[in-house]
C-alpha cells in the first residue's frame, strides 16, 4: 500500500471521533500526524483538530508528509497556523512508483525545495518498508532513503524514519551513510535491543498509540529501556487509535490517552513525563513560535 492509498482511507469513514480525554496540566505535542487525510464520520478541518488538541494541552502538531502533494500540504498548513510545523518527504513505499515513471529525481529534488521553508523542521517520512514493497522496489527505496537523509543534513534539520520490517537495512544505512544529528524512529517498531541501539547512536524513539495494543509487549519493553531525554511522542493520526479506542479515527488530541499510558508503565508522575517529552520534541524539531 502506497502513501497516496493509504490517505484514501481505511474502512473506517462511518466512524465518529471519540470523545476528548481529560486535559494535560503540562503543555505538549504531537511530532508526527497526517491532518490532511479525511477520516471519521463527522470530518474535521485543521482548524478544528488543531483546536481540538489545544483544548486537552497539546498545543503543537509536527505535520507529516509522504509524497509531493502531502508536503505542499504540510508547508501550507505550517505556514497558515503557529501550531503546525512541517516535515516533508516521498514516502519509501511511494519510492518505486516514482522511480519507474522516471520521477524520483524530480520528487525529491521539489523536497529540497520545500525543506527550505522556515516551518519546515524534519524530512519525513523516509526510511525503507520491506512489508508493503518486495525486492523488485528495494533499490529505490535505498535511493531514496540515503537521498533524504542528505537533505537533512543540508538543511540542518531532523530526520523521521518510517521503518517497517527492515530494522537492520535502517540502521545499516544510518551507520554507512552518517545519521543527521536529529534522527526520529517515527512509530518505534523494535524491540529493547533495537532501542538500546538507537539511543546510544543517539537516535530518538517516538512511540505511537500501539504501544497500548495487547501484542505490542516488545514496544513496552523498548520504551522502558530508552533513556527519557530520547522520547517522542506521536499519534500517526488517522492511524494506530489507542485503547480502549482502537479501531475509530485517530487525532492529537487524544495523544494524553497514550502518554498516561506511557507514564505507567514507567512508573513516572505524568506531568514529570510530560515535561520531559515536550522539551525532547522542542530540542528536535524548535520552537513552533520562531
Amino acid at each position: 500500500m502506497t502513501y497516496a492509498q493509504q490517505r484514501s482511507g481505511d474502512g473506517r469513514k462511518d466512524l465518529r471521533y471519540p470523545a476528548a480525554p481529560e486535559p494535560l496540566a503540562v503543555p505538549m505535542y504531537d511530532n508526527h500526524a497526517h491532518l490532511e487525510i479525511v477520516d471519521g464520520d463527522e470530518p474535521l478541518s485543521l482548524t478544528e483538530q488543531l483546536d481540538r488538541a489545544e483544548a486537552v494541552g497539546i498545543v503543537g502538531v509536527v505535520q507529516a508528509s509522504g509524497d509531493v502533494e502531502s508536503s505542499r500540504w504540510a508547508v501550507d498548513a505550517a505556514a497558515s497556523d503557529p501550531r503546525v510545523l512541517a516535515a516533508v518527504a516521498i514516502h519509501p513505499n511511494d519510492a518505486p512508483g516514482y522511480a519507474a515513471d522516471g520521477m524520483l529525481d524530480a520528487a525529491i529534488a521539489t523536497i529540497d525545495e520545500l525543506a527550505a521553508h522556515p516551518r519546515v523542521r524534519a524530512i519525513g517520512e523516509t526510511g525503507l518498508d520491506f512489508f508493503r514493497t518486495g525486492p523488485e522496489g528495494h533499490a529505490a527505496q535505498f535511493a531514496s532513503f540515503e537521498a533524504h537523509i542528505a537533505l537533512a543534513k543540508k538543511h540542518g534539520i531532523a530526520m523521521q524514519i518510517h521503518d517497517r520490517d527492515a530494522h537492520d537495512a535502517v540502521l545499516e544505512t544510518l551507520v554507512r551513510v552518517g545519521a543527521p544529528e536529529r534522527t526520529v524512529f517515527h512509530c518505534f517498531s523494535g524491540d529493547d535491543e533495537m532501542a538500546r541501539i538507537c539511543a546510544d547512536a543517539g537516535h530518538y524513539l517516538s512511540f505511537a498509540g500501539n504501544i497500548t495494543f495487547k501484542n505490542a509487549q516488545n514496544l513496552r519493553d523498548a520504551l522502558k529501556v530508552t533513556p527519557p531525554e530520547r522520547i517522542l511522542i506521536e499519534t500517526d493520526a488517522p492511524f494506530l487509535t489507542p485503547v480502549p479506542l482502537r479501531g475509530r479515527p485517530n487525532a492529537p488530541y487524544l495523544v494524553p490517552i497514550t502518554l498516561r499510558f506511557m507514564a505507567a508503565e514507567l512508573g513516572i508522575d505524568v506531568d514529570e513525563f510530560a515535561t520531559q517529552v515536550a522539551a525532547n520534541t522542542l530540542a528536535v524539531y524548535g520552537s513552533f513560535e520562531d
